[in-house]
């Protein structure tokens, strides 16, 4: 399963922390530590990203594991 962190970096792509942060309006640390997975934004945070990046709040934060058992997914299986 990708993290949200994960995420977050790939969707920021060639722009820069500090670019990402500015317009979302939050610090550059506090972007940082939502790429590093050390802090969960909050939900209005989220959301700003979300817009941001004109991406579901879901698909950044709530992603599936889709990894593979056999022939179920491995949600199929709980």
């Amino acid at each position: 399963m990708k993290g949200y962190g994960k995420i977050l970096v790939q969707l920021r792509g060639e722009k820069t922390q500090e670019t990402v942060a500015r317009d979302v309006g939050i610090s550059v640390s506090s972007l940082a530590m939502y790429e590093t997975e050390k802090r969960v934004p909050r939900d209005e945070i989220k959301i700003k990203l979300a817009n941001y990046y004109k991406r579901s709040v879901q698909e950044i934060f709530f992603t599936e594991n889709v990894t593979k058992c056999g022939n179920k997914t491995e949600q199929e299986l709980v």
